[in-house]
């Protein structure tokens, strides 16, 4: 009688030892392969963060400390003063002058040219001809230098021999004086950035366009929804993500604008007009530290006007997150009521159906049951009395 008998199993420690063995033994390709998957994501990102880190973090930090110092132009860091840079800049009217001339010309030129650019993408999506001659034609402007086209539109709304006076005086208008009134002005330069910028920002719009599926426009379409409805109910909700892209960037563009007020007067260039017209915020930023040579003032500005964007930035935001979250509380609100009125004819349905089958089975029941006397002593109703044959015989 042979006996079988188990191999010892090994304990934890002898388990801990081999597993230390093993590891121990890897070999330096398998050391690199496993530190290349851990590491290579972080080295493939690190050129961002350390372009960003020198050109945009550290410029915007040591601004703030220019900001904290009476610093001058010529003979650099003065004495630390702490915040009044910033409370002299609030109390300066120059200051609110410029923010307000930012604020009008940003809001001729953004709102236009919003809607301007949806709906130049609205057509270029459709199925039109030579649609790569017309895609590349809104681009143009675009790719014009802003010198060329300040230097273009200052002579189309010169006050004198301008285009735009011309042919007003032509119909018995009276000339507009472009460069010397506020809202003209403002108007002026809104225009310049408006022929700027629609096509750019109609060129994203429509790639955002194109990658909305075709086949809820057929099915829209077949169950009777027209083009306008299915505009705003379909096309606008899909592209929300980037209508948030193009309006944040058209902000942050709007509020740093600089080189249109510049060059649009040149005999007041660095004035922003002869009264200050149209100074935009940078155009004073940059009239304090070059003309008057104060830096920190100037680094206390854009600290402000950088506040300001970051501001109007969440807000746009915001606003774009609640105007998603309402729509979807609507159409939440739609289907609920939709699906309860279905709900509500389907019992309606159902309790008619079974009165119906209730009925008709009550009526196929009576004359089997009048038939058959066991049925009815059965059911606990009266039986039919029955007659013996032969004694009636």
């Amino acid at each position: 009688m042979t006996t079988m008998t188990s191999p010892p199993r090994p304990d934890a420690g002898q388990a801990k030892k081999r597993s230390a063995a093993s590891k121990a033994q890897l070999t330096r390709r398998q050391r690199l392969s496993r530190l290349d998957v851990k590491a290579s994501p972080y080295l493939y990102i690190a050129p961002f963060f350390v372009l960003f880190a020198l050109i945009g973090l550290f410029p915007l930090i040591y601004t703030f400390v220019v900001s904290l110092n009476d610093w001058d132009i010529l003979s650099g860091a003065g004495d630390w003063i702490g915040l009044d840079n910033y409370v002299a800049e609030l109390n300066d009217p120059y200051f609110w002058n410029s923010l307000f001339n930012t604020m009008s010309i940003f809001l001729l030129s953004a709102i236009p040219q919003l809607v301007a650019a949806v709906f130049i993408a609205a057509l270029l999506d459709q199925n039109i001809r030579a649609k790569t001659f017309w895609r590349m034609s809104i681009l143009i402007p675009y790719i014009v230098t802003p010198v060329a086209v300040a230097i273009i539109f200052s002579s189309a709304f010169g006050e004198k021999y301008g285009l735009i006076n011309n042919i007003l005086t032509s119909f018995n208008i009276d000339p507009v004086l472009w460069k010397s009134e506020v809202f003209p002005s403002h108007f002026a330069i809104a225009t310049m950035v408006n022929w700027r910028w629609t096509g750019y920002n109609a060129l994203i719009l429509l790639a955002a366009m194109q990658a909305v599926p075709r086949d809820i426009y057929e099915s829209a379409a077949l169950d009777g929804a027209g083009a306008v409805r299915r505009f705003f109910s379909m096309t606008l909700p899909s592209i929300r993500p980037t209508m948030i892209f193009v309006i944040i960037t058209a902000t942050i563009g709007g509020l740093q604008i600089f080189t249109e007020p510049k060059l649009f007067n040149p005999t007041s260039a660095n004035l922003g007009g002869a009264h200050r017209e149209y100074q935009t915020t940078v155009l004073y930023l940059w009239d304090m530290a070059f003309n008057r040579g104060d830096f920190g003032k100037a680094s206390a500005i854009a600290w402000l006007l950088f506040i300001i964007i970051v501001g109007i930035g969440m807000l746009n935001f915001w606003i774009s997150r609640k105007i998603a979250s309402t729509e979807v509380k609507v159409i939440s609100k739609r289907r609920a009521k939709k699906l309860a009125r279905y709900r509500a004819s389907t019992a309606a349905d159902t309790a008619t159906t079974a009165t119906a089958t209730a009925t008709a089975t009550a009526a196929a029941a009576a004359p089997a049951a009048a038939a058959n006397p066991a049925a009815n002593a059965t059911t606990g109703a009266p039986a039919a009395p029955v007659v013996d044959e032969e004694k009636r015989s």
